[in-house]
């Protein structure tokens, strides 16, 4: 095996996608020491779109304080891409899941405020263009703090500002834009998305993704509801339809508050992050093999995901795809006929979540063994031991 490419995606609260790329590659050379590893780390649009676009383009990182998603005040980064004319955002970085512990995760009460902040914060940096990831989060607001942030004005009945969460989202009467950033008209914002949900409905921000949050079965149609409300409220103010845009629904409705509130673009995640990293030219200059992955694969793989997004693009070149998880959940047998050609679990055996969280690097090197080794039996290539 002289060319491998490793393209995977972060295991989610476990490691960066850089980090699992390392690991990757030192299971490869255990094995072929004198192989040639191409490591591209990768995102689909939420965690770790930062950390890919900076790397590949020679961008930095700046700090911002920020509110985080239960009102605490949290320290939060975002890129700086092309002498400062491009900022790249993740909404996880100031509203993320990972931010909260377990306890703590509850949809009604969460806000995008803190990423309205990093917006604002790459606005008054000069930024022309932004970036947004919106993957990973913790919220079901639809925007409604990032809008907040940048000058909306969210109003109840009474003609009073409203909570944050989707408890607030219950109470909205009337949205007034007169105070929108006008920085905003000058600026293209591209929304990295990963999903095509709707904004609500059985298949809609709180039904699919809110018992993640921390979403009770009986909070979730109240979740629900805030968002009905959110797009009827869209709709007769602001004279837009949103909630039927796929990826509307993305990040607890913010796919469709970007859209209202900042005349945001919603775009494939992995499919932006391909093209600025020049991913299929690697790809078109050959390799023995391809390996990607991801903390989970499923059907939901399918829409967007790192690991279906690099065998799809893998096949016009004709390269093998090998895709290491840490689980494989229902309706994985889909992603065979995307072009995966096969996929390999990091746990040797039953062990709890945790101990796989806390054991993944390791894990992963020796499942890339573990997989070279049986691939080794089809090729006939001869390894070190």
């Amino acid at each position: 095996m002289q060319r491998v490419i490793v393209a995977p995606d972060s295991f989610k609260e476990s490691l960066k996608a850089s980090q699992v790329a390392r690991q990757i590659s030192a299971g490869v050379k255990t094995l072929y020491p004198a192989a040639e590893i191409i490591q591209v780390p990768l995102s689909d649009g939420g965690e770790g779109i930062t950390e890919a676009l900076i790397e590949a383009a020679g961008g930095r990182l700046i700090e911002a304080k920020v509110t985080g998603p239960l009102g605490e005040k949290i320290k939060a980064q975002y890129g700086i891409l092309e002498n400062g004319r491009i900022a790249v955002i993740e909404m996880a970085a100031a509203s993320g899941l990972p931010l909260l512990p377990r306890k703590k995760r509850n949809p009604m009460l969460t806000t995008t405020q803190g990423t309205g902040e990093l917006i604002k914060a790459a606005l008054e940096a000069g930024c022309e263009k932004l970036i947004i990831g919106i993957g990973g989060s913790a919220t079901n607001d639809g925007g409604a703090g990032m809008a907040q942030s940048l000058g909306v004005k969210l109003l109840d009945s009474r003609g009073k500002d409203i909570g944050p969460g989707a408890k607030g989202l219950l109470d909205l009467s009337h949205i007034d834009m007169s105070h929108l950033d006008p920085r905003l008209d000058q600026t293209e914002i591209l929304v990295a998305c990963d999903v095509d949900n709707p904004l609500y409905g059985l298949n809609g921000a709180a039904y699919v993704y809110g018992p993640q949050k921390g979403a009770s079965l009986d909070m979730i149609p109240l979740l629900d509801r805030a968002l009905v409300n959110l797009a009827e409220i869209i709709s007769r103010d602001l004279k837009l339809q949103v909630h039927h845009v796929p990826g509307a629904g993305a990040a607890g409705g913010l796919g469709a508050g970007l859209i209202a509130f900042a005349g945001g673009k919603l775009c494939s995640g992995i499919q932006l992050v391909f093209e600025i990293l020049g991913f299929e030219d690697i790809l078109a200059a050959g390799a023995d093999l391809v390996i990607t992955g991801e903390g989970s694969i499923n059907s939901q793989s399918l829409y967007g995901k790192v690991p279906v997004g690099v065998a799809r693009m893998a096949k016009k070149y004709d390269l093998p795809v090998l895709a290491l998880v840490g689980q494989i959940g229902r309706g994985a047998d889909k992603v065979y006929e995307a072009g995966i050609d096969a996929i390999m679990t990091v746990a040797p055996g039953p062990i709890s979540l945790k101990e796989s969280i806390g054991r993944a690097g390791e894990l992963i090197s020796d499942a890339t063994i573990r997989a070279l080794r049986m691939i080794a039996i089809g090729y006939n290539y001869p390894s070190r031991s």
